[in-house]
């Protein structure tokens, strides 16, 4: 028995699996305990966190394997935007912050920390280290008359309509509730084309390398870390009228993001447990 733990804690450590989460658990313990009041909100900045952890992770991969193999750009300019008008929202207002110290700056600084390193992790795919890119197997929303390469409108587009005309209004600003719940909106779906080329992986038989699994699943914590929070407050997501449709909308917009992530998530706790490279099966229903 002790003999077979070692064999798999060697090979969670060939893969990267523990240093990676060991370190983003460590990272956790210490913002809460030296930048947070023990407050619930702290959910808020524990999710923003994750995000962030996630980024690094995939500009570190970038940069150690010289490869941008396996990594969708579309997914990364979907969060461009995620990122971007999440900060126009709380740098003007601070309606959707955390209650407790560490809404007062650091939320702030670790959003636009992952926008930092969203923004370098798509420079390195699609400059850097272009040629390794796989443009052919990134093909999501590639549907007539959409050009292929601008398949992430498919998701911004669509989501910042449903943004402008529904959305909450903790701020009592247009346009500052409206950016916010833009990012809310295309956070969901944004993960869809790295999903997508995880599928095109899965038909060829490649596996996913390590840190571009946990870069996925750091997203899909977060969201799984909000929506925790949001539930709790869910009475303060309703319109100037009192009407909580909107409120609905922002938890489900959350529960699609998990549901769309369901299939991963699975694999992925499967390859922790087991000490291998994770593998999607073909015809997974990811996307």
């Amino acid at each position: 028995m002790m003999g077979r733990a070692r064999q798999l804690l060697s090979k969670q450590r060939k893969n990267g699996m523990l240093p990676a989460w060991g370190a983003f658990i460590c990272l956790s313990l210490f913002v809460f305990f030296v930048f947070s009041d023990g407050d619930f909100s702290f959910l808020l900045t524990y999710s923003s966190l994750s995000r962030c952890f996630g980024m690094l992770l995939l500009v570190v991969k970038l940069q150690r394997s010289k490869s941008a193999a396996g990594v969708s750009a579309k997914s990364l300019q979907c969060y461009v935007v995620v990122f971007a008008t999440r900060l126009c929202s709380i740098l003007r207002h601070e309606g959707y912050l955390p209650y407790d110290k560490s809404g007062d700056w650091l939320y702030h600084v670790i959003e636009g920390g992952s926008l930092v390193a969203t923004v370098a992790a798509l420079f390195l795919v699609q400059v850097t280290h272009n040629l390794t890119y796989e443009e052919n197997n990134d093909s999501f929303g590639a549907i007539p008359p959409l050009p292929a390469n601008l398949g992430a409108l498919s998701i911004v587009a669509p989501c910042g309509l449903a943004a402008a005309l529904l959305h909450p209004s903790l701020n009592r600003d247009w346009f500052s509730d409206t950016t916010w719940t833009y990012s809310m909106y295309t956070e969901s779906f944004a993960i869809l084309p790295q999903l997508f080329l995880f599928q095109k992986q899965a038909n060829a038989r490649e596996t996913v390398e390590p840190l571009i699994g946990h870069f996925v699943a750091a997203l899909g914590f977060s969201r799984l870390v909000e929506m925790a929070f949001w539930m709790s407050s869910f009475t303060e997501l309703a319109d100037r009228y009192g009407n909580r449709h909107v409120g609905f909308l922002v938890l489900i917009a959350q529960v699609v993001h998990l549901l769309i992530m369901a299939d991963f998530f699975y694999f992925y706790i499967t390859s922790l447990k087991r000490g291998l490279p994770l593998q999607l099966p073909t015809g997974s229903t990811n996307v």
